[in-house]
């Protein structure tokens, strides 16, 4: 199938030049918190919060769908490789899901590598989920009614706080959306996985940038056999959220993302798995009107309503 230029096109904007990501990553956060400014904030409810986690806080960002009855919640986690992005950049992505899922949206600025490794972003996300999970009464929302959701980076951060809460034993969440997730550590030619080698030069996100952000992300090389850095390598997936996944046709992370959704399968849980077709990494940031986007909202929303709302 044919890319759709217009999409190709749309993307390209919202990218930048394959460039040195380790040299000049504090450039392109520049480019792109300039690159994704939002101009109609008036015109949206949103309202900023900070979470405790350890010697620091982490802000977040909170928006609300039109109305004023009391809403589901989707924790969201950003995407940008664990180097860029943050609630600035993601605020247009942000306001979009709300209206369109009539969720309130609470959106994480997770710490950035390089100036803090992992495990610091996972630790961040955890943090804020558990006190969102903890303490309802602080969006009068219950447990039951708050899924994680992130794109790319952030999926994985969404899968990586189920697996840290199961392990940890104090809340589960009962659902969890990933888009285009990074769940594996190899993203060379030596793959397990054909997606890697048949997208990975043409098609924006490159496997020579995913290596390089987990160069940027990981403290060590023994980070990239720990299941919190690729789930995919956690020896067990069970007592896992329901899950969505969705992946891109076009995307180098295509194959892992599929293979996550089979393996959480494989360990009882409840998985739904749907391929965007023509879609790239990174369609999600697009307005609503593209195709992609489009279906993404109609899958994310069946997924949501099939569990009944308190």
């Amino acid at each position: 199938m044919a890319i759709n230029k217009l999409v190709m096109a749309a993307l390209k904007a919202l990218s930048y030049p394959d460039i040195d990501i380790k040299r000049n990553y504090k450039w392109e956060r520049q480019v792109e918190n300039v690159a994704h400014y939002h101009y109609l904030k008036p015109f949206y409810k949103a309202w900023d919060h900070k979470v405790s986690c350890g010697d620091h806080e982490v802000p977040v960002r909170i928006f609300s769908p039109p109305g004023r009855m009391r809403h589901a919640i989707l924790l969201f986690f950003h995407g940008g490789g664990w180097v860029l992005g943050n609630i600035d950049s993601y605020d247009k992505v942000c306001a979009n899901m709300a209206r369109l899922t009539n969720h309130l949206v609470v959106s994480v600025d997770y710490r950035l590598a390089p100036e803090y490794k992992f495990p610091a972003a996972p630790e961040d996300c955890y943090a804020v989920a558990r006190e969102i999970f903890l303490h309802t009464n602080l969006l009068n929302t219950p447990a039951e009614n708050i899924t994680l959701i992130g794109d790319s980076a952030g999926a994985n951060l969404a899968a990586v706080v189920s697996l840290m809460a199961r392990d940890r034993g104090e809340f589960l969440p009962r659902r969890q959306i990933l888009i285009y997730p990074a769940t594996y550590n190899d993203h060379t030619e030596h793959s397990f996985f054909d997606s890697v080698r048949e997208n990975g030069t043409d098609y924006l996100l490159t496997s020579k940038r995913v290596c390089d952000y987990m160069d940027l992300y990981k403290s060590s090389d023994e980070d990239l056999h720990n299941p919190y850095f690729a789930p995919l390598l956690a020896k067990s997936l069970a007592d896992q959220p329901d899950t969505l996944v969705i992946t891109a046709e076009y995307d180098p992370l295509r194959d892992e993302g599929e293979e996550y959704a089979r393996k959480l399968r494989k360990f009882g849980n409840q998985v739904q798995l749907h391929r965007v077709a023509d879609g790239l990494h990174g369609f999600f940031s697009l307005p609503p009107i593209f195709p992609q986007v489009k279906e993404c909202y109609e899958i994310i929303n069946r997924f949501l309503s099939e569990v009944p709302q308190e």
